[in-house]
């Protein structure tokens, strides 16, 4: 297939992106955190291989590895173009934002939580170990294929795995202890709103709400010294007779 690929077979093509479309996509879809951006690699992955096609080598095995270096180029490109972006629309003032709704589009809320979580621990880490733990560990290429995918040697690609590793364990124990501390935090917190709780129902008389142990009246209402009129009491007359008008 590699021979007929490098003949300009569009059959080798199409044979390449029903092999390889599916893990490519993954693979740019971890690395970007992005669902459009994502399907882009993966075109512009297989247009610059098409162009490309004949420097691939006659002898060897898949080439995936070959294809997932070319779309590390690719997304490489896109970062530096998004910072160039980003810089350059920095100095533009302000004139007010433009409501994006994209996000409202992706059904998969909790894949994406951890696609974005994933995304902002990788962003941390050196771009060159970056790289390579994606390729090993998100693409699934061992250490000669990764090698070949960044054109490196495979004691780099060992190296460069170890120290991103390393460094992702510091970050989650990090994370975990941040976390730690943030659920101390709020159960001390509920504690206390609950022994205030307590101890305001506790002072008040039974029959009485919080805050009227002392019986006074409620700040609410007026508050008079005189005293209450007394009831009026009717008293029964007798009927009137001839008696009585005599």
């Amino acid at each position: 297939m590699r021979n007929r690929f490098r003949r300009g077979d569009r059959d080798a093509l199409a044979e390449l992106y029903d092999a390889h479309a599916q893990v490519l996509y993954r693979y740019a879809l971890r690395v970007t955190g992005d669902w459009a951006e994502a399907e882009d690699v993966v075109s512009a992955t297989f247009l610059e291989a098409w162009r490309g096609r004949e420097g691939v080598r006659p002898d060897g095995d898949s080439l995936r590895p070959w294809l997932l270096g070319i779309a590390t180029n690719i997304m490489r490109r896109n970062a530096r173009a998004r910072r160039r972006r980003d810089i350059a629309l920095a100095r533009v003032p302000e004139r007010g934002s433009i409501p994006d709704f994209a996000d409202d589009l992706v059904t998969h809320l909790a894949d994406a939580e951890q696609l974005r979580a994933a995304h902002a621990a990788l962003a941390r880490l050196r771009r060159r170990d970056r790289e390579v733990f994606t390729l090993v560990v998100w693409a699934g290429l061992d250490y000669a294929a990764a090698a070949e995918a960044l054109g490196v040697p495979v004691g780099t690609v060992r190296s460069r795995l170890s120290r991103a590793r390393t460094r992702l364990r510091e970050l989650a124990d990090a994370e975990a202890r941040g976390a730690a501390r943030s659920r101390a935090a709020r159960a001390r917190a509920g504690r206390r709103g609950a022994t205030s709780g307590e101890e305001a129902c506790a002072a008040a008389p039974a029959g009485l709400p919080p805050g009227t142990a002392t019986g006074k009246p409620p700040l609410d209402e007026p508050r008079s010294d005189k005293p209450a009129p007394a009831a009026r009491i009717p008293v029964a007359r007798p009927p009137l007779t001839q008696e009585n008008h005599g």
